[in-house]
Parts: structure tokens; C-alpha cells; sequence
């Protein structure tokens, strides 16, 4: 199979107007999280399930966001299908942040220099979690499938 080019993400659309599961056609995958916060409905539907405190309630937010995602996928709702996949990736990123800095600060505050590490083994099993969900949502053949989908007609779009 081969893997279709993106385009980058749109931050130009109109996000409060656009409704992307009436418009898929409009949505642009974009390179990691990009769009996550930005996207309706999607963006409303799974942000209240989205938590990575501790690891029991990150495992009941990767549940709760993988049985999204599933969702999505019996629909052949790809859009939402990759929002899910967004919102699993992001609970890896953000909970891996404050695994390293437990202030969630890479950065000193003149931005001259990395922080050293303080690591939170708490915070790093929350990532580890989302990050089993991330990669099972990532391989999914269906969603693979449909992804490729989408990147063809974005390049038909071109």
C-alpha cells in the first residue's frame, strides 16, 4: 500500500463554523496532535473524557477514548476515528511531559535551557497507558485503511 502525503493542517478554516462530521472532507490530518482542540463536534466529544492524573484514571481515559474510537470506526467515520487516535496520542505526550518535569515545564524561564528531569513514576505509567491505546488506535488496519482513504483525496484536493 502506498502511504499518500498530507497536507499540512488548515489553521486558516473557520473551526467555530465548520461541522466535520457533516464536511470530512474539509478536515486535513495534519502532523501529530495538530487540529485536536480545534475540531468539532469531535473536539467536544472527547475532551471531557480526556484525563491522565494518575494511572487509574488514565486507564479509564484511554478506555473511554478507545471505546470511541471503536465507535467511530463502526461508523467508517474516519475523521473521528483519527481525533480519538489524537486524543490517546496527546494523553501519552502530556502525561510523558510531566513524567520528566513534574511541573510540566521543559523549559527554564528565559527559555535558554532544558529543566533537568524530575521524574514522576505516577505520571510515566499514565503515559505508558495511553500510550498502549495510541499504538493499537495508530495500527488499527481498519483505520490505516481509511487514513489512506483520506490522504488520496486530500491529494486529489491539491
Amino acid at each position: 500500500m502506498t502511504q499518500g502525503k498530507r497536507q499540512p493542517f488548515d489553521y486558516d478554516l473557520d473551526f467555530a463554523s465548520i461541522d466535520f462530521r457533516q464536511h470530512p472532507e474539509r478536515y486535513r490530518i495534519g502532523k501529530g496532535e495538530q487540529g485536536v482542540l480545534m475540531v468539532e463536534p469531535y473536539k467536544s466529544e472527547l475532551l471531557p473524557l480526556w484525563r491522565f492524573r494518575t494511572p487509574e484514571i488514565a486507564r479509564e481515559s484511554a478506555a473511554a477514548l478507545s471505546e470511541c474510537f471503536e465507535a467511530y470506526k463502526r461508523e467508517g467515520d474516519f475523521v473521528g476515528m483519527d481525533m480519538a487516535r489524537k486524543f490517546l496520542q496527546m494523553g501519552f505526550t502530556r502525561a510523558r511531559r510531566y513524567a520528566n518535569h513534574r511541573s510540566g515545564r521543559k523549559w527554564s524561564p528565559d527559555r535558554s535551557e532544558v529543566l533537568p528531569p524530575d521524574v514522576d513514576p505516577v505520571k510515566a505509567e499514565s503515559a505508558a497507558i495511553f500510550y498502549e491505546a495510541y499504538v493499537r488506535a495508530r495500527d488499527d488496519p481498519a483505520y490505516r485503511d481509511l487514513r489512506e482513504r483520506h490522504l488520496a483525496l486530500e491529494a486529489e484536493d491539491r
